[in-house]
Parts: structure tokens; C-alpha cells; sequence
């Protein structure tokens, strides 16, 4: 693994985060599996979606929970994959939704950069994960990062809009005030779950409709 570092814009930020021995940790862990296992993302992704977006442009923060671990697809950004990798079942059912929302037809690719350009944070609550192996660097410190990003976002931005997808994305409604932002909840996309709630929620003609009411730009799904 090669010597991974934050952008600039984030790295003030966080400092503090970044200073912590906890953080200290979690990073020598990561150098380590890097080292001794095929891990996903390539390290200069592990940080893409913080690399996207400056925290004052952020507009959309999407969770989820692990990069994908097959074979080419992590990128660094939540749900998305690199060009020419197949679309997984949970970002197929992303694009269905979108469509029957707001009209915009299916991409030929599932990179979600087009997005994260536009201010849409696409956050994983784990940046990195061993190859076919699930959930295998949770609870080494990224939870408590990426809790830490979003408490922070949350305090010192206005105006976002939080999409929640599951009952792991909505554990982390606590850490935002609804009083300032704009929090949407529903089932996760998953073909498990996405008939539950995911499908018909309208998430994004009702992000796009708080973003323009408070004058800002919508996204362009």
C-alpha cells in the first residue's frame, strides 16, 4: 500500500480526528492488510469520496456501510463501481428508483463520480475491506472516523440532505440535527429489501425539491 493522504480541503477538518490514537491504529491496521491481503479499494481510493467534494460543497451525504469486495468494483464512493463492472443488484435498484422518480433513464455505467462532483457525499462507514471477505475491517476504527465526519458535517454545514437507507444508515440519525438538515429514511435498495420501502420513497425529486427551496442547486440524478 502505497502512502495514502486526505486532500488538503479535508484535512484541517478533520485534524483532530486524524490526531487521535484510535486513528493512529486504524491506519497501521490498514497498511498491514494491504501489505499481507487483497484489499479494496486500491489505497488511493480508500479517501475518493472526501477527494470528490469539499465539506462546505457538500449538498447530498449518502451512507453506506462496506466498499464492495469483488474484484474491480470499489471505487472509493458508496454503491458506486468503476466503468465497465457490472452494476450490483443494490445500484441497479438505485437507478430503477430514480427512474420512476424523476424520469432520467438508467446510466450505461454505475461510476457515481458524476454525483460526487455535484456535492454528493458518498460516504462508506468502513473505507476498506479484505477481497470476498465482507465486514472483515469493521470495528478497527473506521466506524469511529466516519461517525466523526458526519457529526462534523452536520455541526458546522447547512442545509443537507442525509439519505438513510437501512436500519444501519438510520442508526446514524443521532449524530444530525434535523433542525438544520434535511434527513430521509427508507428500506435499504438491497433485491432483499428494496420492496420494503426503497422503492416509491421519491428520495430524489424530494432531495432535488429542499435543495432549490433553499436556494441552492439541484442535483442532476
Amino acid at each position: 500500500m502505497t502512502e495514502v493522504k486526505i486532500h488538503p480541503k479535508w484535512q484541517s477538518f478533520l485534524q483532530t480526528e486524524f490526531d487521535k490514537i484510535y486513528f493512529k491504529k486504524l491506519i497501521q491496521f490498514v497498511k498491514n492488510e494491504y501489505a499481507e491481503h487483497q484489499v479494496y479499494p486500491p489505497g488511493s481510493k480508500i479517501f475518493a469520496a472526501f477527494d470528490a467534494v469539499a465539506p462546505q460543497d457538500i449538498r447530498v451525504v449518502i451512507l453506506g456501510q462496506d466498499p464492495y469486495h469483488g474484484k474491480g468494483q470499489a471505487n472509493g464512493l458508496s454503491f458506486s463501481v468503476n466503468p465497465g463492472v457490472r452494476q450490483p443488484p443494490s445500484l441497479q435498484n438505485i437507478f430503477k428508483e430514480i427512474q420512476d422518480d424523476i424520469g432520467t433513464l438508467p446510466p450505461e455505467d454505475g461510476d457515481l463520480t458524476r454525483w460526487a462532483t455535484q456535492g454528493v457525499f458518498l460516504l462508506n462507514a468502513t473505507l476498506t475491506v479484505r477481497k470476498k471477505s465482507p465486514g472483515s475491517h469493521q470495528n478497527q476504527g473506521w466506524e469511529q472516523f466516519t461517525d466523526a465526519v458526519i457529526k462534523k458535517i452536520a455541526q458546522t454545514q447547512n442545509h443537507i440532505v442525509f439519505m438513510l437507507w437501512g436500519n444501519f444508515a438510520q442508526s446514524k440519525a443521532d449524530l444530525i440535527d434535523e433542525n438544520r438538515h434535511y434527513i430521509l429514511k427508507s428500506a435499504h435498495p438491497s433485491p432483499f429489501s428494496a420492496h420494503r420501502g426503497f422503492f416509491g420513497a421519491h428520495h430524489f425529486s424530494k432531495a432535488n425539491y429542499y435543495l432549490v427551496q433553499k436556494g441552492l442547486k439541484p442535483i442532476e440524478w
